[in-house]
């Protein structure tokens, strides 16, 4: 079976998949405790009015009826309209609004956790029963007991009190730019980067750093866990590796330390923490509740928060359908990415 034949399988298998999760997010939105109608009226709920919406939201239908409809308009990608969060606005125009603040704070985080904790874990692993190894081994497992809703309200805490306890020496609001500490990012320079760039280069770069500045907090919280997850995880697959057998033998046969870092430990040692990486990085683009919340973020699991608790039963299941490819999509990823980095993996499995 060749690489593409292997990947065109695993499209199809992911099919039941996606079919199973939307039948599962449909049964919990119209048989759980939300009322949609409830939420619309507010506190001009009468009988005649509920009666009235229930029919024009089609609420009265068979629930086989609304489950085939519901199925139809996700698979054809025909999203609808939000119900109770901006009654008669498209889903998308609300997926457009909220999901490049959610993009731009998940690219961030995964950057941490990739660019920081990975590189910290191997060299520990490289350099173990050392100082080094103690000090980033002890950071790891302290970022990692830290919640992140606590992390944040300290952080926001102290980012804002920083002009103060420093006698105005240094204010993060006023550093390189002009920011709040809690602000959703601007992002103008997200819609015509390369047009933007061309035709004012210093404006373009203030808002770049506008937007990277405002959400660099929030992205050390959402990252610090998956950073000290991959570090204690990337020092024990180091250490592993290490004392393997093709290591030893390479060794005895004077391959050099650069060359036997790079082509048989840092390579063989990626393996594990495929799953980890790709799993981390859904939840990070996913974006957090909690963290959006507090830093004032305002992306898509601030939205998939507030959909569910006003039973905006259209706008949950569209965020769930997408989190559903999302994360299907990521399994299929680390598929690949197993291939990339271990040639040993086959694609008869």
């Amino acid at each position: 079976m060749s690489r593409w034949q292997y990947f065109l399988r695993r499209i199809l298998m992911s099919i039941p998949v996606v079919i199973f999760g939307t039948t599962i997010t449909f049964a919990l939105i119209r048989l759980g405790p939300l009322d949609p109608v409830s939420a619309i009226l507010g506190t001009q709920y009468t009988p005649e009015a509920a009666a009235q919406i229930r029919s024009n939201l089609g609420l009265n239908e068979p629930l086989w009826s609304q489950y085939f409809e519901f199925m139809y308009r996700l698979f054809t990608f025909d999203l609808g309209r939000s119900w109770v969060i901006a009654p008669g606005t498209s889903a998308y125009q609300l997926i457009e609004v909220y999901a490049p603040r959610t993009i731009w704070l998940g690219f961030w985080s995964v950057l941490i956790a990739l660019f920081v904790g990975i590189p910290l874990g191997f060299y520990a692993g490289l350099n173990p029963n050392t100082s080094s190894d103690y000090l980033a081994s002890f950071g790891g497992i302290v970022w990692r007991a830290m919640p992140n809703f606590w992390l944040a309200i300290i952080l926001v805490t102290a980012l804002s009190q920083l002009g103060t306890w420093t006698n105005g020496l240094f204010a993060w609001q006023t550093w390189i730019v002009r920011t709040n500490v809690v602000t959703p990012p601007a992002l103008g320079f997200f819609r015509s980067p390369i047009e933007g760039f061309l035709s004012d280069p210093a404006g373009w770069l203030e808002s770049f750093l506008r937007a990277t500045k405002q959400i660099a907090p929030a992205a050390l919280v959402l990252g610090s866990a998956s950073m000290g997850n991959e570090m204690r995880i990337g020092r024990t697959a180091v250490l592993e590796t290490i004392n393997s057998n093709y290591v030893e033998t390479a060794r005895a046969k004077g391959v050099s330390g650069r060359s036997l870092v790079w082509k048989h430990i840092f390579r063989n040692a990626l393996i594990p923490l495929v799953p980890i990486i790709t799993g981390e990085a859904f939840l990070l683009l996913g974006g957090s509740v909690f963290v959006e919340t507090v830093f004032a973020i305002n992306g898509l699991g601030w939205l998939f928060f507030n959909a569910a608790i006003n039973g905006d039963l259209p706008l949950i299941g569209t965020l769930m359908y997408i989190f559903i490819l999302i994360l299907v999509g990521t399994n299929i990823l680390q598929d690949f990415l197993y291939t990339v980095i271990d040639p040993r993996v086959g694609y008869d499995g």
